[in-house]
């Protein structure tokens, strides 16, 4: 069996249609959501979270019993079906759309399989196993989240923004590596595990400074603010 070919999709104002209105169904619609997909979920009942994502605008539910035809229009279908014919019927109508599709737990009947993800903001952690077992995959990746906290979301901000401040000023790709390579060794991501952006941000201009980029901590500080909020509002 071939490995599988890992990548980050975009979703955003992309259909996704979703078979099944279990609690299953509703995790993966609302991983499709949160991601920016108009997510659309399928099936002749749904559990009282997939009633709660469609309350708060986060999903449209569509209560009927799949029929080939259902799923005209989808970037990406996710379906949870039992029935081997209803996992057929699925496979066939998405393989003559030419769309993507993942039926869980029937691997052979899938164009791609779901990863067990860390998220910390603008960090994405993927862990997979590629179907040999997804409960291991789940517990690697839940022994992850204490290496990667919490603080790692404005950790990546931070850098975002170092990032930009040097392509402003004309630094070499060289030494833009040598500064990040400098910035993953300081105390920056420490300072921030206590809590102190201010400790962060001064740290952080202190090494932009060295590679002759001027730039004040408490702008830094302010920049910090403003892409959480932008991050915030998805835009």
């Amino acid at each position: 069996m071939p490995e599988y070919y890992p990548v980050m999709l975009d979703v955003r104002d992309r259909v996704a249609i979703v078979v099944g209105g279990n609690e299953v169904a509703a995790q993966k619609a609302a991983s499709l959501s949160a991601s920016g997909a108009r997510v659309t979920a399928l099936g002749p009942a749904f559990c009282d979270e997939l009633l709660q994502q469609a309350e708060a605008g986060q999903v449209t539910l569509r209560r009927k019993t799949y029929e080939p035809g259902d799923l005209a229009g989808a970037f990406v279908v996710v379906a949870v079906a039992e029935s081997p014919d209803l996992v057929k019927a699925i496979w066939a109508e998405t393989q003559q759309r030419g769309q993507l599709v993942n039926i869980v737990d029937v691997p052979a009947y899938c164009t791609f399989i779901l990863p067990s993800i860390l998220r910390r903001e603008q960090l994405t952690i993927a862990v997979s196993t590629e179907g040999a077992s997804p409960g291991l995959a789940k517990r690697i990746r839940q022994e992850l989240e204490a290496y990667f906290p919490l603080a790692y979301g404005p950790y990546l901000r931070l850098a975002a923004l170092a990032r930009a401040r040097l392509r402003e000023s004309g630094v070499s790709y060289e030494q833009r590596d040598a500064f990040f390579a400098d910035f993953f060794a300081s105390d920056v991501l420490a300072q921030l595990i206590k809590g102190n952006t201010t400790g962060a941000t001064s740290i952080a201009a202190d090494l932009l400074r060295r590679y002759g980029v001027a730039v004040a901590a408490d702008t830094l500080d302010a920049g910090l603010a403003e892409e959480k909020e932008f991050s915030r509002r998805g835009a």
